[in-house]
């Protein structure tokens, strides 16, 4: 497999030239992983792309490069370290470099020539491709689907320069992957929640979550769903809320901030037994924090987020396939237990783009919501049942009386203060969880279910261990294995349970400063992980630095 970094200055373009390089490369038949690392800033400072591409299936970044594809002189000195010794830089002529893996063409120029500056990344890209023995066979095509008409013949041939530029430094490699599609995270899981019938999205703005409503919104009318941007995130959570008391499936979408904001709303759902999806795409805290960056910082928060007790459901997206299937099953556990269920997701797997094989709805059965408009005159909405649920007409659609209410109340939905009904209904909405408990998915099992050596970790945390722990069974004689929770409150135990009396060691491998899944786990288990992997400084966790801290690094004591 291959390892390339593109980076430069925000506004030098290239997101666009990522995204048309990734699209050339999937043509090709490559399985294609990217990663973006930006600033908080629209022009300046230093983001940058790593694309990762081969013949098999990756789902993980890596910090050391075959290429480097240099808009400006910081990227050299930032990334240079990491570069492969049979790599390259490539940049233009301009930038000062006596690195002698340093490839220089005057791209700028070449471009000026052609008629506009902006077609040199056109011309990096056409020597990227000659770099790595491809051809030019996709080189229209992309082209036509990614710039604008009047452009479409002068990129082409800015292609061609740079590929003429050039001699093959590395081989093709034969992949079978070009019939597969290529997603974000986001995009999957706005996929996902589409396939579930979703019919009202509210959201404020806030990153790394807003692609989730763009999306949604350019789909909006084919997919005959509202899209509604809200003054604020109390605003949108309690749209969300509306639109699912009238029958609607809803969601709303936010990162950390947002969700304190919509904290309140969630309780209402809770109490209210208002199904509702809530995403929590994590970024860096506290308050603004690290705007663009990755962490997994709020598990415990979104856990117990909201005064009072009542049920809800946190699932942890794991992979952008996994981000799709979650979501429409988020949906359709909501919708059963009448409570809210909150998705887990993060800057990394949000923004990240990835190879994923077409997605199949054959084994999803997608439930509808009884909707009947006839029922006895004597309709109890939150009747006392033995599972705690309870039967859910539609305002408006039946000739009954529906009613939802903030406060404690009773089984027609009338406010009290009785001790008794009290107990009754608290008793009631928390027995939903006794039958929820049972359709918990226990953890995904990585590399040695017989292991010496157990890693425990959540969410997007699954790629980087994957990778670890592959490598590990490879070049090491313990034997390792790992745990990636997805459905993570309630909290399934049986696989962990079992795996972990067997082991000398548990360790915690996760994205925050104190943790928080090996505090859950010993909450609900009693297993003490015996050590943590643990990164915080907004940037995600790659399998080879796991497997430098296995190997021989300082792991963080429990």
């Amino acid at each position: 497999m291959y390892n390339i970094l593109i980076g430069g200055a925000a506004g030098q373009g290239i997101d666009t030239a990522v995204n048309i390089l990734e699209k050339l490369l999937k043509k090709s038949g490559y399985f294609v992983f990217t990663i973006r690392d930006v600033m908080s800033r629209v022009r300046g400072g230093h983001n940058f792309s790593i694309i990762r591409f081969g013949n098999e299936v990756m789902n993980s970044h890596s910090n050391h490069y075959d290429g480097i594809i240099a808009l400006n002189e910081e990227t050299i000195k930032l990334h240079k370290g990491h570069l492969n010794k049979n790599g390259f830089i490539l940049c233009d002529s301009k930038i000062a470099t006596n690195d002698p893996l340093a490839i220089q063409l005057n791209m700028d120029k070449m471009a000026k020539e052609l008629g506009n500056i902006r077609v040199s990344n056109s011309i990096a890209i056409g020597a990227i491709l000659k770099l790595f023995g491809e051809s030019m066979d996709h080189a229209e095509e992309v082209m036509k689907t990614s710039v604008k008409e009047p452009y479409i013949d002068m990129n082409i041939k800015a292609i061609k320069l740079g590929f003429d530029s050039v001699d093959a430094r590395f081989k093709h490699i034969d992949g079978d992957y070009s019939s597969w599609m290529m997603l974000s995270g986001n995009n999957a899981l706005a996929l996902g929640a589409m396939a579930a019938g979703l019919r009202f999205y509210s959201a404020y703005p806030m990153s790394p979550s807003t692609s989730i409503m763009e999306y949604l919104a350019s789909k909006s009318q084919e997919a005959e769903i509202v899209v509604e941007q809200a003054e604020d995130e109390i605003a949108a959570i309690n749209m969300a809320i509306g639109a699912s008391f009238a029958g609607a499936r809803a969601m709303t979408g936010t990162s950390g901030g947002g969700f304190c904001l919509k904290v309140e709303a969630l309780g209402l759902s809770g109490i209210a037994e208002i199904p509702l999806v809530v995403v929590d795409v994590q970024r860096p805290g506290p308050a603004t924090g690290l705007p663009t960056r990755t962490e997994q910082s709020d598990l415990k928060f979104v856990i117990s987020a909201a005064q009072g007790e009542f049920p809800r459901m946190v699932i942890a997206l794991r992979d952008h396939k996994d981000a799709f299937y979650q979501t429409i099953r988020a949906f359709q556990i909501a919708e059963k237990y009448q409570i809210p269920v909150i998705l887990l997701s993060d800057q990394y797997l949000g923004d990240s783009t990835k190879s994923v094989e077409p997605f199949s709805m054959e084994d999803i059965p997608l439930e509808e919501m009884e909707k009947s408009d006839e029922t006895d005159s004597d309709y109890l909405r939150y009747q006392i049942t033995k599972d705690g649920i309870s039967k859910r007409l539609i305002p408006g659609k039946t000739k009954n009386f529906v009613t939802a209410d903030s406060d404690e109340h009773d089984e027609r939905g009338f406010i009290t203060e009785s001790a008794k009904v009290r107990v009754d209904m608290m008793d009631k909405r928390m027995r939903k969880l006794v039958k929820l408990e049972e359709e918990l998915i226990e953890p995904w099992v990585l590399g040695e279910e017989s292991c010496d050596i157990l890693l425990v970790g959540w969410g997007s945390t699954y790629g980087p261990i994957e990778e670890a722990v592959q490598v590990l069974n490879k070049n090491h004689k313990e034997k390792y294995g790992a745990l990636i929770f997805g459905d993570i409150y309630p909290f399934p135990k049986k696989r962990l349970e079992e795996m972990a009396s067997k082991v000398e060691q548990v360790i915690n491998v996760e994205q925050n400063a104190t943790g928080q899944l090996a505090d859950l786990i010993r909450e609900q288990t009693g297993i003490i992980c015996s050590s943590s992997i643990l990164k915080y400084d907004g940037r995600q966790i790659s399998g080879e630095e796991i497997i430098e801290k296995l190997s021989g690094g300082v792991l963080d004591e429990q």
